[in-house]
């Protein structure tokens, strides 16, 4: 049981870092290539748009997370002249 909560501690500080380190992965659809066949035919990837990376899972939830904590947290009102 350790053993396991180890691993899968490792296994979440790895991809904690992955996010940090490199926010992008490869496009899965496309397997970063940019473009997919469809009919025969080379298409532009419809998930990355021939960026060939996509934003991952991980960084996708902290940027959220980021972006919520910043609109919750107001300044700390200066005290001024009028105030005292």
């Amino acid at each position: 049981m350790l053993i396991a909560s180890l691993a899968l501690l490792a296994t979440a500080l790895y991809y904690a870092a992955m996010c940090f380190l490199r926010p992008f992965a490869p496009c899965r659809k496309c397997r970063g290539l940019g473009e997919i066949q469809r009919f025969g035919k080379p298409r532009t990837c419809p998930r990355c748009h021939a960026a060939r990376v996509r934003l991952r899972v991980g960084r996708r939830a902290f940027n959220a997370w980021l972006r919520t904590r910043h609109a919750g947290t107001r300044p700390t009102p200066t005290l001024t002249k009028e105030s005292r």
